[in-house]
C-alpha cells in the first residue's frame, strides 16, 4: 500500500472513530492535506469557517498567505503536508480546549508517523505548545527545536500563525523572514 493510500485509510478511520465533541458542532472533520511523502509537515491550530465548509486545511485568507510564503521559497502546497492539532472547527473560532486537542492527538500522531517528515513546522503557539508546553512563540519563533516525539528525535520550527500575521502587520515581516529559514534548515537536515 502506498503512503497516499495509507493516509486516506487513516483519515477514513479517524473520521469515524475520533471522539472529539467538536464533531457535533462542526460541518465536517478536516483531515490533513498534501503530499504523503513530504519532507515538511505544517501543523496549525484548527479549521476555520472556510475549512469547515470546504473540508480542506488552510483554504481561507491564512491559507492564501501560507501559499504565498511557500512560493517565496520556491515550494507549492503539493510539496508539503498541512494539518491541524484539532480536526474540527471550534465554535466562533475560539481556541481549542485541552480536551479537544487530546481527543485529536492520536490522529495527528498517526499522520506524523506515516509521513515521517524531516521537519515539522508549527504554525502558531497552539500547535507548538501541544509538543512543547513551556515554550513561548515570541521567543521560539524561527528557532529549530529538537525533541523526542513519536518514537524518535524530530526537528521542529515554530512560526507565528499566518492569521496572526494578517491581523498584526508587524508580525507579517517576522513571519516572512522566519519562513526563509526553511530551505536552509531542510538542507541541513537531509
Amino acid at each position: 500500500m502506498s503512503k497516499d493510500e495509507a493516509l486516506k485509510k487513516l483519515h477514513k478511520k479517524w473520521l469515524q472513530e475520533c471522539t472529539c465533541r467538536l464533531r457535533y458542532s462542526s460541518t465536517q472533520g478536516v483531515p490533513g492535506d498534501g503530499n504523503a511523502n513530504a519532507q515538511i509537515v505544517f501543523i496549525g491550530e484548527a479549521p476555520g469557517a472556510k475549512e469547515d465548509k470546504d473540508g480542506r486545511t488552510f483554504v481561507g485568507s491564512a491559507g492564501k498567505f501560507l501559499s504565498e510564503m511557500l512560493e517565496s521559497i520556491k515550494m507549492k502546497r503539493d510539496d508539503v503536508y498541512i494539518t491541524n492539532i484539532v480536526k474540527y472547527r471550534p465554535p466562533e473560532n475560539r481556541d481549542p480546549t485541552s480536551k479537544e486537542i487530546s481527543d485529536c492527538a492520536k490522529w495527528l500522531e498517526e499522520e506524523i508517523k506515516l509521513i515521517d517528515p524531516a521537519l515539522i513546522v508549527f504554525l502558531g503557539r497552539h500547535s507548538m505548545n501541544h509538543f512543547f508546553p513551556e515554550e513561548k512563540i515570541s521567543e521560539a519563533h524561527g528557532v529549530l527545536i529538537t525533541g523526542n516525539h513519536f518514537g524518535r528525535v524530530r526537528n521542529f520550527l515554530p512560526l507565528y500563525h499566518p492569521a496572526a500575521a494578517l491581523y498584526n502587520g508587524s508580525l507579517r515581516e517576522v513571519l516572512k523572514e522566519d519562513f526563509k529559514k526553511i530551505p536552509r534548515l531542510l538542507n541541513g537536515l537531509e
